[in-house]
């Protein structure tokens, strides 16, 4: 019986790649929670696992050669994924390049950008009184993050996917158009509109969003529990008590 990888996870973007790819692969796999906003991602069990102290990260007891092997940063377990079951990442010279391109892509550009569009627009309004000091970061990755959502519309013009045929490309960036919390209007983006129902629509991206949704909290909100959750995020250390 083949043991199942550990997914070390939390409901959010970047969680969301992983969750979908193994959903879309039909890879075997068991959640481990890593609850980022009581600090468990600083935990040296988990910083085993993942050094850099953020999640996803993998465990897969049946890697290279038979042998346990731990992986972090989401675009390498994408690709890990997509060699290990042989699917929705072609070995074809071409194809892959295609793939790894607008991967990185979303590993460099959309998530960082987005990232920091929802840390200004949501989080730093609770975090900081005088909000003319917030103006000019949201007003600079909601801009940028615009323009990569113009990038996407431009390249789904005349394709389905990104990369060619659907693909672990895809997986990597669907989580990270969250037009509500970036400040965008999806209807100025046709192609790119078109192409989240398309994706969405597939039965392991609901499975692989929906995963532990219930869990997920609102650290850009009021109160006693968000603020300590924002001290956890962006104080790089756990709340001890």
């Amino acid at each position: 019986m083949t043991a199942p990888i550990q997914l070390w996870y939390w409901p959010t973007p970047n969680g969301w790649k992983v969750s979908i790819a193994l959903e879309e692969m039909g890879l075997a796999y068991e959640v481990k929670p890593v609850n980022i906003g009581t600090g468990e991602q600083f935990e040296p069990g988990f910083q085993a696992i993942s050094p850099n102290g953020r999640m996803p990260a993998i465990v897969d007891p049946e890697g290279p050669g038979g042998q346990p092997i731990s992986i972090f940063e989401s675009g390498a377990i994408l690709q890990y994924l997509g060699d290990k079951s042989g699917r929705f990442y072609p070995t074809e010279a071409r194809a892959r390049v295609e793939v790894n391109q607008w991967l990185f892509w979303q590993v460099g550009g959309l998530g960082p950008m987005a990232g920091q569009t929802h840390h200004f627009r949501q989080y730093a309004p609770a975090m900081i009184r005088d909000q003319r000091q917030i103006a000019y970061g949201v007003q600079r990755y909601t801009n940028e993050t615009h323009r990569l959502y113009g990038v996407m519309d431009r390249r789904l013009k005349d394709r389905d996917y990104l990369a060619g045929d659907y693909s672990i490309a895809d997986m990597a960036a669907w989580p990270w158009i969250l037009p509500t919390l970036q400040g965008q209007t999806l209807a100025d983006f046709p192609h790119l509109a078109t192409w989240m129902d398309r994706v969405g629509s597939r039965p392991a991206v609901k499975a692989g969003r929906a995963l532990l949704e219930d869990r997920r909290g609102n650290a850009g909100a009021a109160g006693k529990d968000a603020e300590a959750a924002r001290r956890v995020l962006f104080g790089q250390r756990a709340t001890k008590t």
